[in-house]
């Protein structure tokens, strides 16, 4: 039966069949994902309430230590010297991370490949 076939219509035979199992690829990759992504959207949403719930001990916490200090000094003052050490624990953290982000290189070699790519492909027509 392949014999009596043209080149012609082998070529479109061979494209069918190329699209047709691309297709089924994506169609493959989608559903093995999709339970994947069910999973990660719960585990977000499960840490960004883990987060919340620190957050509010955090905030319990620190009024706890305000309020232990005004044993010692006057509310507002307890109050300010818990909040200056706040400011300055938050400042270390920027500063640790501007630095940490003024490391990062751009992707040269991805760049380089990338522009090989595009002259290589102008170079074909």
């Amino acid at each position: 039966m392949a014999k009596d076939k043209t080149v012609g219509q082998l070529v479109v035979d061979i494209k069918r069949d190329l699209t047709d199992l691309v297709k089924s690829e994506v169609a493959l990759a989608k559903a093995e994902l999709a339970d994947d992504a069910k999973a990660a959207g719960l585990g977000a949403g499960l840490f960004a309430g883990a987060a919340l719930f620190g957050f509010f001990a955090l905030m319990l916490l620190l009024i706890g230590a305000s309020l232990t200090l005004a044993l010692l000094l006057p509310t507002w003052a307890s109050f300010l010297v818990v909040g200056v050490l706040l400011l300055l624990v938050a400042g270390v953290l920027a500063l640790v991370g501007k630095s940490k982000i003024s490391k990062v290189k751009a992707p040269e070699r991805t760049i380089a490949t990338s522009k090989d790519s595009v002259q290589a492909l102008k170079g074909v027509r």
